[in-house]
């Protein structure tokens, strides 16, 4: 029996590669997109909904003409602003929340679940951290993380109770296709048009969008009901994705950096500062503290049980930066 896949977010990064890469292997897939979205994946069935309303996206489960319903939920909004915001836990919480009552509801074949590693408690620097089954927004550091922890603990109680349900854990995402202001693609900009003129210390694992896509469309095949994988690359300190840009732009090399002491001190008024231009900031208290956080992050589950991979970051950025450029953001 074929599928169809239902992605959620489908408008967002990772949920637009993803329903390209469905489409591009043949498959049916249909987008849930909020109403006024500008980016909307191309020869997708477009669904207008929003995941905080649960009878908005109903449609979206109905009609399937015998298909069996594969839902990929990577609707989400990712923060490191510092204080609570309302919409975050809506969209994160309750909105997972109406996902998987319609799944169980529908008796939809399979639900994979896009968390992140934010979610997973953080272990001591220096010790690798692997999967878990076990999350709490009391065991994790700021409301993006916290959202996420208390979402993917509503799925696997739900996959316990009988949903055929999976969670993937995907670290920093970066790469092409970014339409919004994501972390690395604001710092890619930023630096091709010089205004960044001192780096930062600290660091993270970054791992390309096209290679997460890869990886839940391997969890939608073997991922196993109640299990969690996470999606990983590998520790980058930001002064080695600046010296990979360097090298690939030929661009002023940035040979200063803040020590993060500094960083945390001056994060508040640089929070407040992009807050007045209606910009998201490049770092936050929040952030600082995930750039000093333990970042070692094993994909090692992943690679085993779905055959997951990853590709050289060097050639994430270029790519980055090309599309950058073809879409006149550089």
């Amino acid at each position: 029996m074929n599928n169809i896949y239902l992605v959620t977010g489908a408008a967002g990064h990772l949920g637009s590669v993803l329903s390209k890469q469905l489409i591009k292997a043949g498959e049916n897939v249909r987008a849930l997109v909020l109403p006024d979205e500008k980016h909307t994946p191309e020869k997708a069935e477009l669904y207008f909904g929003d995941v905080r309303d649960k009878e908005s996206i109903r449609h979206c489960f109905e009609n399937l003409n015998d298909h069996q319903l594969v839902v990929i939920h990577c609707a989400g909004i990712v923060s490191i602003a510092s204080k609570f915001n309302q919409a975050v836990y809506d969209v994160n919480v309750t909105g997972t929340r109406n996902i998987v009552d319609l799944c169980r509801e529908y008796r939809v074949s399979k639900l994979i679940y896009v968390s992140s590693v934010h979610a997973i408690p953080e272990k001591p620097k220096g010790i690798t951290i692997t999967e878990t089954t076990e999350f709490s927004a009391d065991h994790v550091v700021g409301l993006y993380a916290k959202t996420k922890a208390e979402a993917t603990a509503y799925i696997l109680d739900a996959a316990r109770r009988g949903l055929n349900a999976c969670v993937v854990h995907p670290s920093g995402i970066t790469g092409p296709y970014d339409n919004g202001r994501g972390h690395i693609t604001t710092l890619v900009i930023d630096y091709y048009k010089r205004r960044l003129t001192s780096g930062v210390n600290g660091g993270y694992d970054f791992v390309d969008v096209r290679d997460v896509a890869d990886g839940i469309i391997a969890a939608c095949e073997k991922g196993r009901q109640g299990e969690c994988y996470i999606l990983s690359n590998r520790f980058f300190k930001i002064s080695e994705i600046l010296d990979i840009l360097h090298e690939i732009t030929g661009k002023r090399k940035i040979k200063s950096f803040l020590p993060l002491w500094f960083v945390k001190v001056t994060a508040p008024l640089a929070e407040l500062y992009y807050q007045i231009l209606k910009q998201p900031p490049l770092f936050t208290s929040c952030s600082i503290y995930t750039l000093n956080s333990n970042a070692l992050f094993s994909h090692q589950k992943a690679t085993s049980e779905l055959g997951y991979t990853t590709r050289e970051t060097k050639e994430t950025l270029n790519d980055t930066i090309n599309w950058l450029k073809e879409n006149g953001r550089i």
